[in-house]
């Protein structure tokens, strides 16, 4: 029986906060009155999937550092746990704690 199956964004989105919550120096998600699923924004165009993700993190973190992480991750894991195309996975750090 041949098929294909479907993740739902929202799935997505759950796996890419997951993933993005794993990286040291990552507080947690932000969210906002856009349109996100909780602090996570999944989009596709043309079967490839970009996740937007809104964070917050630990005050004296290195952004730059900590963005290549989130992104790093979060592709590992939704490489391993989906079989889905991204096209990328954009960081925007939304607030930083004290």
């Amino acid at each position: 029986m041949e098929g294909h199956a479907v993740i739902s964004s929202e799935i997505l989105a759950s796996y890419a906060g997951d993933a993005a919550r794993e990286v040291p120096g990552v507080r947690g998600l932000v969210e906002s009155t856009l349109h996100r699923h909780r602090g996570v924004r999944v989009t596709s165009e043309d079967g490839r999937v970009s996740i937007e993700l809104h964070l917050e993190v630990d005050w004296g973190a290195s952004i730059p550092e900590l963005g290549r992480g989130v992104q790093r991750r979060v592709r590992e894991y939704l490489a391993r746990m989906t079989d889905v195309d991204l096209a990328s996975v954009d960081v925007t750090i939304e607030e930083i704690a004290r």
